[in-house]
Formats: structure tokens, C-alpha cells, sequence
């Protein structure tokens, strides 16, 4: 009888020490994450931060997401998709993480938590390369402006063009044409997004220059769920900040934007 208990002891012994060491690198915390993969949302149709060349997913997006990977030891799986589509994967916990030049705004944070900024974005004056009259905002006054219609710079140079005293903001239907515009000196200088126009301006080798500070102060950021996942949101701005300090962030830039 005594054999019996002693030998019941042990087994239950042996259980509780085998349920106590399980650990299937899954957890949040500590090591436990190193190996995990995560889901993240993309929008591939958004150069140079995300699209697709060759068969492979490029752009500044891309490289953020997989060096911060590499430097927290997770692993990352990309799930392109339409950009309004994005928050609402989150919502419904078919994404883990967003990247895809979000910028972070109020009406956002109420569903999301961001990450720090990784991208001043904003909008930007170009120039064409021989134009030294024009280094700001305050060199506007009598100058022709050249936007797309129905932009973000379209909507800004519309707003200031009074108090700037623009004399003329001049509408086209596609880039190339107001690139163009400019190039050829048919207008004084034109308003962009910056990453679109200096993605433009390295791979197209237009005869342009970004010229100032930024128009306005858009940051991007990267998203998870709002309040439940706040050990990956840590890992995220870990990694974030070691690429940073070690330099990986300024080569993914440079080699997209060509500063």
C-alpha cells in the first residue's frame, strides 16, 4: 500500500515539474518572444515606402520592419492589403503589427496604439535645379505654384495663396505633367509630398530639388491593437531605436531617398 502512494507521489511529482518547464516560445516577455512571428499589415501600392518589384516586397516600410525584427529576434510575416482596410484587420485581430505609411493621427489613436515616429513626412516646396530664388515659404509672393488636383498640396496651396500672395496655383491630373511644368520653368515651383517627390526625384532623375522645411508636421508610425499588446509595442520602439543608433536607419533611407 505504502509502494502504491509513494509511487502515485512521484507521478504527480513528475507532472507538475513537466507542466512547470513547458514553454513554447510564444509568451510575451522576456526571450519567450525570440522566434515568434507576427503578422503585419502592409499597403504595397504605396512607393517608396511599400511595393512590389520582382516579385518581392521593397521599400522603406519593408526594410524598418524586417531590421527591427532582426534586432528583437522575432520574425514577421507580410500580409499586403488595401491601406483602409489595415485598422480594421487590427480590430479584428488579423494583424499583430501595421506599417505602411500611416501617419499618426488623434482620430487613429483611439483605435490603435503607435509606435515612436519613424517618418517626418509632411509636404514639401520643389524647385527646379537651377532655381536659387526660391529656399521657403516666405519666396512665394508672385510666384506661379504647380499642384496635382485633389492632393493634400493642392488643398495647401489653396489655403495659403492669399496670405503668401501666390500669384497663380496652377492644377494638373498627374505628376509627370507638374513635374514637368516646373522643369521646363512654366512654373516657379510646386507643392508634394516629400517621400513620393524625393523617391521621384532619385529614380526618375528629374531636374528638380526639395528645397526648406516640411509644410506641415505628418509623423508615421507603426500599429498594433489599442491596449492589448503593449509588450510587442515595447519590442517595436526597442528595435526602432537600435537601428537608429547604429546607423541601419539611415542607410534604409538613403537608399530610397538618396540622403
Amino acid at each position: 500500500m505504502k509502494r502504491v502512494k509513494l509511487v502515485s507521489f512521484l507521478m504527480a511529482m513528475m507532472l507538475v515539474l513537466a507542466a512547470c518547464g513547458s514553454n513554447d516560445g510564444t509568451t510575451s516577455g522576456g526571450s519567450g518572444d525570440a522566434g515568434k512571428t507576427y503578422t503585419v499589415g502592409v499597403d504595397t501600392t504605396y512607393p517608396p515606402f511599400e511595393f512590389e518589384e520582382g516579385g518581392e516586397y521593397k521599400g522603406i516600410d519593408i526594410d524598418v520592419i524586417n531590421a527591427i525584427a532582426e534586432e528583437e529576434g522575432f520574425k514577421i510575416e507580410l500580409k499586403p492589403m488595401d491601406f483602409g482596410g489595415i485598422i480594421p484587420a487590427i480590430l479584428a485581430d488579423q494583424l499583430d503589427v501595421a506599417i505602411a505609411g500611416m501617419s499618426i493621427t488623434d482620430e487613429r489613436k483611439a483605435k490603435v496604439d503607435f509606435s515612436d515616429p519613424y517618418f517626418d513626412a509632411g509636404l514639401t516646396l520643389v524647385v527646379s535645379e537651377n532655381n536659387s530664388d526660391i529656399t521657403s515659404m516666405d519666396d512665394l509672393k508672385g510666384k506661379v505654384v504647380a499642384v496635382k488636383n485633389g492632393t493634400t498640396g493642392a488643398q495647401y496651396a489653396e489655403k495659403i495663396k492669399e496670405e503668401a500672395g501666390i500669384k497663380e496655383v496652377r492644377q494638373f491630373n498627374d505628376s509627370p505633367s507638374m513635374f514637368q511644368e516646373v522643369a521646363n520653368g512654366n512654373a516657379d515651383v510646386l507643392i508634394e509630398d516629400y517621400p513620393v517627390i524625393a523617391y521621384a526625384i532619385k529614380t526618375s532623375k528629374l531636374d528638380l530639388k526639395t528645397v526648406g522645411d516640411r509644410l506641415n508636421g505628418d509623423q508615421y508610425g507603426i500599429a498594433v491593437k489599442k491596449g492589448t499588446n503593449q509588450d510587442l509595442l515595447s519590442k517595436i520602439n526597442s528595435g526602432l531605436q537600435k537601428i537608429r543608433d547604429n546607423g541601419k536607419y539611415d542607410e534604409i533611407l538613403k537608399t530610397y531617398l538618396g540622403e
